[in-house]
């Protein structure tokens, strides 16, 4: 799978990218992460990317042009095309899912007020939230949506029996209570059928104690 970035902040991602499972699958070669400045597509020598909105308005708004340049270098027959914005679909595990089967994803992180409209209507394939509330911009969405959705991809976990049993998998549900040694911890104890080794009683426990969402 390659995953494309387009955003103003590319040293915003060092860190998450080359960190924990992400930096183990792209070094496994099951992932391909690129990270581009949209600037890059500018077509002026202050390398411009946002401009007054027409009609007037608080703020500034991505222009289309260098998005429009970035997309026609970058994507394929192959590309979904995100964009991130308040507006969007709510991100959750089934469109993690769904990405996790993509061949190519190309995530634009936006910035300052919006997107040109034009952006929205004519290059992209949809609009993915984090949410209900407001973020400085796209980037933590884009690192959200890779982290969700690579570690899907075959060979990414180690254990993949573990991705059967995680929140959210199940529709509707959070996974039940995790407990560990010590078994008894300032009178803290765990749950006798955890002890019990009655792998039949352990799974009735477990579903009985996996909540609603």
């Amino acid at each position: 799978m390659k995953i494309d970035i387009l955003t103003l902040f590319p040293q915003m991602f060092e860190g998450v990218l080359n960190q924990s499972m992400i930096k183990r699958a792209r070094s496994k070669d099951l992932i391909e992460i690129n990270i581009h400045n949209l600037r890059d597509w500018t077509v002026d020598n202050h390398n411009t990317v946002d401009d007054r909105p027409y009609g007037g308005g608080p703020g500034m708004v991505l222009m289309v042009e260098p998005v429009d340049k970035a997309l026609e270098d970058l994507k394929t027959k192959y590309s979904h095309i995100l964009l991130t914005t308040p507006q969007g679909k709510v991100f959750d595990q089934g469109k993690a899912t769904d990405f996790s089967l993509k061949k190519h994803l190309i995530i634009i992180a936006g910035h300052y007020e919006g997107y040109d409209q034009r952006i929205r209507e004519h290059l992209i394939d949809e609009e993915i939230s984090l949410g209900n509330f407001v973020l400085t911009g796209g980037e933590i969405p884009a690192m959200a949506i890779v982290d969700a959705t690579i570690r899907l991809i075959p060979g990414v976990v180690g254990k993949e029996e573990s991705l059967l049993e995680e929140t959210h998998n199940e529709p509707g549900y959070i996974e039940y209570p995790h407990y560990t040694r010590p078994a008894d911890y300032k009178g803290w104890s765990v749950p006798e059928v955890l002890l019990s080794g009655n792998h039949a009683e352990i799974e009735k426990w477990k579903k009985e104690n996996s909540k609603k969402a």
